[in-house]
């Protein structure tokens, strides 16, 4: 009996090990306390490519946006911020290997001849991972796209400043050369309905805008990190094994 404690006891243990010394620490905002955001600001070429096919831009859930227009009625800029809901790091170096946000930005598409037969594109929650550089994001889509949860929208090129925490107001970067992935201008141009003029005013974006993010206040590095599905493994089995060695013992 004693026996078999104990070698319960070590099972929970290892598994609990592998959980506690994980290489990434996912922190989620409510299970550990931090402030922070993520400030998406579009390109020159993509306000062009907005007023071309008379694209409004209205802020969606959680972010503020900050939208300016000329005395014509042409864009001069657009800002959304949204508050930083994630935030992942290597426990050793402290480097950021992801960062997450809440609320985007819906853009409305009328009917513009050759341009667009019209159509709706919501880009939210907004994941930026900084190892394979890549933007995911959930995008919710009219004329049949729906919604589409962790889609590659953007790569990007370059990223400056700080990339490892080190403490509040230490972690401020730039992510900059955004270019839709392939399948973000399928679902872009399918979501707005745009016609051949207004794909042609896709086609000429190189550069969709950058990214700047800051984290303010003090991380809890001692919040848990979110077990891998094989952490979840190995405790089954490290339970089977215990049940295999009572029933061993017991015969």
């Amino acid at each position: 009996m004693k026996f078999t404690k104990h070698l319960f006891t070590a099972a929970v243990l290892a598994a609990m090990g592998t959980a506690a010394h994980a290489d990434i620490l996912t922190v989620v905002n409510g299970g550990a306390t931090f402030t922070g955001s993520g400030a998406l600001t579009f390109s020159a070429d993509l306000l062009g490519a907005l007023d071309t096919g008379k694209i409004a831009a209205t802020g969606y859930g959680a972010a503020t946006p900050s939208i300016l227009k000329d005395t014509d009625g042409f864009y001069t800029s657009i800002q959304v911020s949204a508050p930083m809901a994630t935030l992942s790091l290597d426990t050793d170096t402290l480097e950021v290997v992801g960062v997450g946000t809440k609320g985007g930005l819906t853009l409305t598409a009328p009917v513009v001849k050759s341009v667009s037969s019209g159509g709706s594109l919501t880009v939210t929650d907004i994941k930026a991972d900084l190892t394979s550089k890549t933007i995911f994001a959930t995008i919710i889509g009219a004329n049949g796209v729906g919604t589409v949860n962790n889609f590659a929208l953007w790569n990007f090129s370059t990223i400056t400043g700080t990339t490892a925490y080190a403490g509040p107001g230490n972690y401020v970067n730039d992510i900059s050369g955004l270019s839709l992935t392939t399948d973000g201008f399928t679902k872009f141009s399918q979501a707005l309905g745009l016609l051949s003029l207004g794909k042609a005013a896709m086609n000429g974006i190189t550069d969709y805008g950058t990214i700047h993010s800051t984290l303010n206040t003090t991380l809890d590095l001692g919040t848990p990190a979110i077990p891998e599905p094989s952490t979840y493994a190995l405790m089954g089995l490290g339970l089977v094994g215990v049940a295999f060695a009572a029933r061993r013992k017991s015969a």
